[in-house]
């Protein structure tokens, strides 16, 4: 005889389940009675396809592929002028396919979340594909082989390639289309590291070197690691940026020192001072770099910086804040910010010494932020009220007026980054796929896959293309192209008038 479940039945479950939906709108009308608006989550359209007939639905795909490749085409100029700027190493007589012709290939493998060198050669030579992408490019006069690709990356200089990429950005910037997504009239730059892939085997010299364990033994593993910096806007654009590539052989190998994320922010820094040498920047950083070094490169590049601070760490500036914000009651500020109830404490002016016998310091600005809110819970079905707690240091002086531009929305977009990268990863872009064990080919491919982002974050955000990726999403709408591209839909005659008109990205 079966033991009776000790698990609730189905009418049971059913009932658990309707409790908690019925809690969850009665919070919501008591938020709501009280002024308190929940943020909303932007999901995709849960509805049947809206096209009503064949007509409407090859109209639709027209325009889509046209505003998608529109932003593209808008841009090849500055492209192909920084392409013609690349020397190219590879025998004049034998050349087929110029680096024009090869780089904007790569980008658009990119750009269409091809997810392997393979899956590229096969699908993006089918005839109708390359029919369709040639009327849009007639710079692609032959489809090359990933192969040849590999072997210009192989020897070329990818810092060209970065150049383009920064030569990107610097004309979106000069055209001002992130003025309205400004904090402080500063542009928000994220920091972040991320490992891109691992094996048991060395491969390259430059690969980052660690101990594991595993069923009781220690083993090697080598790994690539990236520190990536991202414009981080307050609305959740997240606007790829620059890479650095951390290598052994940039740390110290006389005393068996590899290199590590802080050395790669220096010479981050470096890399973005001399690109961008005039621009207003805020830095927004994790708590790896709440040190003294750090918010002195930022003084000395004239940034800002949003720096989380953790529990534990700068044990003498907290000290002097807790001493101060006792002292100093009326700076404190209650806000309400979505469903959120906010309490800040702020200090201004801290003196944080560092380095040996206390010879270089900082003057620091830390403040505090409590909040909460509520939330049902799932066992017991009622609203419960959950807590949390986030210190910062600030560059600029804190008072009122700023506390939510600073903390709110340029502190908090610092997670941008990490949503960034988690899309990457896992959302077509195969950021842990290294497409070659040449370091050069691997820094190379990943230069392109991150320009590819780039334009697609500029559709996803393309005020022309905000109806079909509310129905599809940017995903569903890479697919959408894809389907459109590969298949005999495009009406030639409608798509030269259409691209004869100017185009111009307007940003939502």
């Amino acid at each position: 005889m079966s033991k009776p479940s000790r698990r609730p039945n189905r009418e049971e479950i059913k009932a658990q389940n309707k409790q908690y939906k019925k809690a969850q709108r009665q919070l919501l009308q008591d938020e709501k009675a009280k002024g308190l608006q929940k943020s909303s989550r932007v999901t995709i359209s849960n509805c049947k396809c809206r096209f009503e007939s064949i007509e409407q639905e090859g109209r639709i795909r027209n325009e889509t592929v046209a505003e998608h490749l529109s932003i593209f085409r808008s841009k090849l100029p500055v492209l192909l002028k920084r392409l013609a700027k690349i020397h190219d190493p590879r025998n004049p007589k034998k050349i087929k396919h110029k680096v024009s012709t090869l780089m904007i290939y790569g980008i658009l493998t990119f750009v269409f979340q091809m997810t392997s060198c393979r899956q590229a050669n096969r699908e993006m030579t089918q005839p109708m594909f390359w029919q369709n992408l040639q009327f849009f490019f007639p710079e692609l006069e032959t489809l090359p082989h990933h192969d040849t690709l590999k072997r210009l990356l192989a020897k070329i200089n990818i810092n060209q390639i970065e150049e383009l990429h920064l030569d990107l950005i610097t004309d979106l910037i000069r055209k001002k289309k992130f003025r309205r997504y400004l904090i402080n009239n500063c542009y928000p730059i994220a920091i972040d590291g991320t490992g891109k892939f691992k094996r048991d085997w060395l491969w390259e010299e430059q690969c980052q070197e660690r101990t594991i364990k595993k069923d009781d033994e220690t083993k090697k593993q080598y790994h690539v690691y990236v520190l990536e910096a991202n414009l981080a806007f307050r609305d959740g654009m997240t606007i790829p940026l620059m890479s650095e590539i951390l290598s052994y052989t940039q740390g110290d190998t006389d005393n068996d020192k590899q290199d590590c994320e802080l050395k790669a922010f220096y010479r981050l820094a470096s890399r973005l001072k001399k690109a961008f040498p005039a621009l207003k920047i805020m830095v927004l950083l994790d708590g790896l770099y709440a040190k003294g070094p750090v918010a002195e490169i930022c003084r000395k590049n004239k940034w800002q910086f949003m720096i989380v601070l953790k529990d534990g760490a700068l044990p003498s500036v907290m000290k002097e804040f807790e001493a101060l914000s006792a002292l100093e009651k009326e700076k404190l500020h209650r806000h309400t910010w979505g469903n959120r109830k906010q309490i800040f404490r702020w200090v201004n002016g801290i003196d944080y010494r560092f380095e040996s016998n206390d010879k270089k310091s900082q003057i620091l600005h830390v403040v505090e932020c409590q909040e909460s809110w509520k939330e049902v819970d799932r066992d017991s079905r009622k609203p419960e009220e959950k807590n949390s707690r986030h210190v910062w240091l600030s560059s600029e002086p804190l008072n009122r007026f700023n506390l939510h531009e600073r903390c709110n929305l340029a502190a908090r977009s610092r997670w941008c980054i990490e949503s960034c990268i988690l899309v990457e990863k896992h959302h077509g872009y195969v950021y842990e796929n290294c497409f070659s064990y040449d370091w050069n080919v691997m820094k190379g491919y990943h230069v392109l896959m991150r320009l590819g982002h780039v334009f697609n974050t500029l559709a996803r955000y393309s005020d022309r293309l905000a109806r079909i990726i509310k129905d599809t999403g940017v995903r569903g709408l890479i697919r959408f192209m894809w389907s459109t591209m590969s298949a005999p839909w495009l009406d030639y005659t409608w798509l030269e008038k259409h691209l004869a008109a100017p185009f111009q990205l307007r940003l939502m």
